[in-house]
């Protein structure tokens, strides 16, 4: 396999973050398509109930993805700076410690899931009405989740061995795969919900077959590592699963707060709005994946330079990272805005028939979602820079400002301040105040910033 050849340590930053950059934006950009093209099959040709079914499971989906890249990220933090320090073999215990906890994580998820998937669906705020829809979707979604955990936490991984293309190839031979079947099994097939669930599953099993078959065959520096069965060994892994998790908690939560936004939105849209409200705000949790994706790539394509150079103890290279994300980030969040605004009325179509309430509704508010692209960018870049930066409890705070702390409060009160465009503002008004108490954090600690 031809290698990418990147020096944390030495290249120059600009083009060392170009070439993580680009190939990890596309690979999320599909993935981030396909999560669109499922909610626009399932729309099309199931109907806006099973649209509202599957906002009810995402949250579950959600926060395993929020697992994944937690102990990805953390295993990468902490690899990076085992690298640049020389000892491949701490990086490769490491990355062998964090696939080993994320796997029995999610099997006790999975079991949960099969032994109490009823009383799970109504926890997720699911209708009787819906019940066998976001049950179908389920339980066939739940064979895949091991592998998509691989998945998940091997994107960052093999981006720190210096293959950000290979990552981007997994993403998008996963996401392509899975949009062909989506339409495969929901249209010629007819298998509706349980057919788009059985295609997400299929392609999380390839993709995190690739991961695995990348490491045993093409890593350059990070593989499998064996493990003793010691008392002393056991006590180690534990030691540096919770170090892994106390890096990566901001992005679980992260993910965690998606999930919440979703189950806290789903009560108050139907509250307000009816079930073509929980129809229409599923349109808006089908496209905030696409908006994290972006501003997620430009943190996770700095996020392996400025953990090396960190460990390198060189911040003038840290500070050239940062800045260029942030100017990354600016750009995107703008783009993205305008896009919402310009495109409300096409973005909805994709998913309902212009005749359904449901589509009216999406149209008038996706626009006003779209206020939190920018602030968001920014957040996601200095929440990734502190994770990377070993400073868990910064970005942990930040994350659950813009996620639970503002965001929960926003969707029980601007309805009652505006009226129902208010449950659409709920998550711009987030991310502003999340972006101003970190302006102010950096006022006050200049010389923080490494």
């Amino acid at each position: 396999m031809e290698r990418d050849k990147l020096d944390f340590g030495n290249g120059k930053i600009r083009q060392l973050f170009s070439a993580m950059f680009f190939p990890t934006l596309i690979g999320m950009v599909f993935n981030s398509a396909l999560n669109i093209c499922d909610g626009m099959f399932v729309g099309h040709g199931v109907g806006s109930n099973a649209l509202a079914a599957i906002n009810i499971v995402a949250p579950l989906f959600l926060i395993c993805t929020g697992i994944g890249l937690m102990f990805g990220i953390g295993a990468s933090v902490i690899g990076g700076i085992r690298l640049a320090e020389n000892n491949v073999k701490a990086a490769r215990i490491i990355m062998t410690q964090a696939y080993i906890a994320g796997a029995i994580i999610f099997g006790i998820v999975i079991i949960c899931s099969l032994l109490f998937t009823k009383p799970l669906l109504y926890l997720l705020g699911c209708s009787p009405t819906l019940e066998d829809l976001a049950t179908d979707y389920l339980l066939w979604l739940l064979p895949g989740l091991v592998f998509f955990y691989l998945q998940c936490a091997g994107m960052m991984l093999i981006r720190l061995d210096g293959s950000p293309r290979y990552a981007m190839s997994v993403q998008i031979i996963a996401a392509v795969l899975n949009i062909f079947l989506d339409w495969y099994m929901v249209f010629p097939l007819g298998l509706g919900i349980k057919g788009a669930s059985i295609a997400t599953s299929i392609s999380c099993i390839v993709a995190g077959s690739m991961v695995v078959a990348y490491f045993i065959f093409f890593s350059d520096k990070l593989k499998f590592y064996r493990l003793r069965l010691s008392v002393k060994s056991l006590r180690l892994s534990v030691r540096n699963t919770g170090y892994m998790v106390k890096i990566g908690s901001a992005t679980f939560i992260a993910e965690l707060a998606i999930g919440i936004m979703m189950i806290t939105g789903n009560y108050m849209f139907f509250k307000y709005l009816g079930e073509d409200g929980v129809a229409a705000f599923s349109i808006g949790c089908y496209l905030f994946p696409l908006i994290f994706s972006i501003s997620n790539a430009v943190a996770q394509s700095s996020q392996p330079i400025i953990s090396y150079n960190y460990g390198a103890r060189q911040p003038t290279r840290v500070r050239q990272a940062l800045h260029i994300a942030l100017v990354t980030a600016m750009i995107c969040g703008v783009l993205i805005s305008a896009g919402m605004w310009s495109g409300a009325r096409v973005l909805a179509g994709i998913f309902l028939d212009s005749s359904e309430h449901a589509f009216e509704i999406a149209k008038n508010g996706l626009p006003l979602l779209g206020l939190c692209a920018l602030p968001f960018a920014l957040n996601i870049t200095y929440i990734g820079y502190y994770q990377s930066c070993e400073r868990s409890g910064l970005s942990t705070t930040y994350m659950l400002m813009r996620g639970i702390i503002f965001m929960v409060p926003g969707f029980i009160l601007l309805p009652l301040a505006i009226g129902a465009s208010g449950l659409w503002l709920a998550i711009p008004a987030s991310e502003l105040l999340t972006l101003a108490f970190i302006a102010i954090s950096i006022l006050f600690n200049r010389k923080k910033i490494a």
